[in-house]
């Protein structure tokens, strides 16, 4: 299990600095059991939505959308074109907050994708597209500003 970071870590103190978005980046050899991808960010004061998303090819291995405007976080797989059923349940209310900053972990298992927020266990997705090498891309996309991104 191989750990890469996309931009260099920051002193403590330091100015932290921002990645584009979208922002989009390989995940070299695939997903494996136990492989860990953090994604760190502040959710813009005025968010409505945003997503992380876990790509194979044109599929949607594992899309995390929260959604701000409807108190929700939605998760679900877009494959072969065609958007699944989605999950919604949460065991606590909406865990991000405008104008605060959040670090997603999503640790991948053999038969789901465990999320952590914050350190904290958030939800369980049972795998969708079971073929975990195959997914070898990461995006993340919406009204967040991103710090950080580790795969």
């Amino acid at each position: 299990m191989s750990s890469q970071r996309s931009q260099p870590a920051q002193a403590p103190g330091a100015k932290s600095k921002t990645y584009p978005v979208p922002y989009f980046t390989s995940i070299p050899g695939g997903l494996q059991p136990s492989q860990v991808i953090s994604v760190s960010g502040t959710v813009l004061p005025n968010a409505k939505r945003f997503h992380i998303n876990l790509l194979a090819g044109s599929d949607i291995a594992f899309h995390l959308n929260p959604r701000l405007s409807e108190k929700t976080v939605v998760r679900n797989s877009k494959i072969k074109g065609s958007w699944g059923s989605e999950e919604k349940s949460l065991p606590v209310s909406m865990p991000f907050i405008p104008g605060h900053s959040f670090k997603v972990e999503i640790i991948c298992e053999a038969q789901c994708y465990r999320v952590a927020l914050d350190g904290q266990h958030l939800l369980a997705y049972t795998h969708r597209l079971k073929h975990l090498p195959a997914i070898n891309a990461l995006e993340v996309a919406g009204d967040i500003q991103l710090t950080d991104v580790q795969v």
